[in-house]
């Protein structure tokens, strides 16, 4: 179960979207919810940036930790109003990436924002915590309005460590659903990490999770990314599981990577773990 999820906070956009589906977690795990905020910079890399500690306009940073410290209060108020129980407050002047990932270090999950570029957005936040930080980050789309996340679930699978690591991430939620599909694309071309029967054993393992489990195998000469969309737009799920970056950076440069493609433009939130 996730018993701790840290969620980023910020004056963002994507902020109600991402309080959303942390509160909406943090119900069925009665779970304790952390929000955490930052300046963006520490004291020291702000004066540093300016010229000196001794002329640094200080009441520029004041207001950086004060914008901070009321982006936490909108976060508290409004979680209690989605109905969470249990919820704590936590900013620091620091880089909102380093920040971030020194608070996952004591959370079962980590909620942020999709990485679609928006200009109030930190910019690679998602894939820096997954990739440097021992949990697994759910990365929502500014789009998410509630539905149900944990009800349908759609696993993309292809043998890899970082595939594992996600599944291994995302029982507390396969276990709760209602139907999860194991999907694989185009396991033709990674037959060495699946064995004679692709997805059989990895569903066998589910299965004695008590997942109700189906494979699913698919084939395309697109997007691997979009092809793992499609299907759970077809499926009507609430979440995609996905290993992080399990290819080296020239094969995501060349064939174009699915951890890069769900985290900007993924229509349903997304778990990953690297």
């Amino acid at each position: 179960m996730y018993k701790t999820i840290v969620v980023h906070v910020d004056d963002s956009a994507a902020m109600d979207s991402r309080l959303r589906a942390a509160a909406q977690l943090a119900g069925l795990h009665g779970a304790h919810l952390v929000g955490a905020a930052a300046t963006g910079t520490s004291w020291s890399s702000y004066a540093l940036l300016v010229g000196s500690m001794a002329v640094a306009p200080v009441d520029e940073f004041d207001a950086m930790c004060v914008e901070a410290r009321k982006s936490l209060r909108h976060f508290a108020e409004n979680a209690r109003r989605l109905g969470v129980e249990s919820i704590e407050e936590r900013m620091a002047e620091d880089e909102h990436r380093r920040s971030l990932l020194l608070q996952s270090r004591y959370a079962d999950l980590v909620v942020t924002s999709l990485d679609t570029g928006a200009r109030d957005s930190v910019r690679g936040l998602p894939q820096y915590v997954a990739m440097h930080g021992a949990r697994p980050v759910l990365a929502v789309p500014p789009s998410f309005s509630g539905k149900p996340i944990a009800e349908r679930i759609v696993v993309g699978w292809d043998g890899s460590l970082q595939a594992i690591r996600a599944i291994q991430a995302a029982l507390p939620l396969l276990a709760r659903s209602q139907s999860v599909q194991l999907a694989l694309i185009n396991a033709d071309r990674e037959s060495g990490l699946h064995g004679d029967e692709p997805g059989a054993d990895m569903a066998l393992y589910l299965a004695r999770h008590g997942v109700p489990v189906e494979v699913v195998a698919e084939n395309t000469q697109g997007a691997p990314g979009q092809a793992l969309a499609d299907l759970a737009h077809d499926a009507g799920a609430g979440l995609i599981v996905a290993g992080a970056f399990g290819h080296s950076r020239y094969r995501e440069l060349v064939l174009g990577g699915v951890t890069r493609y769900l985290l900007e433009r993924s229509p349903l939130p997304v778990l990953l773990a690297h």
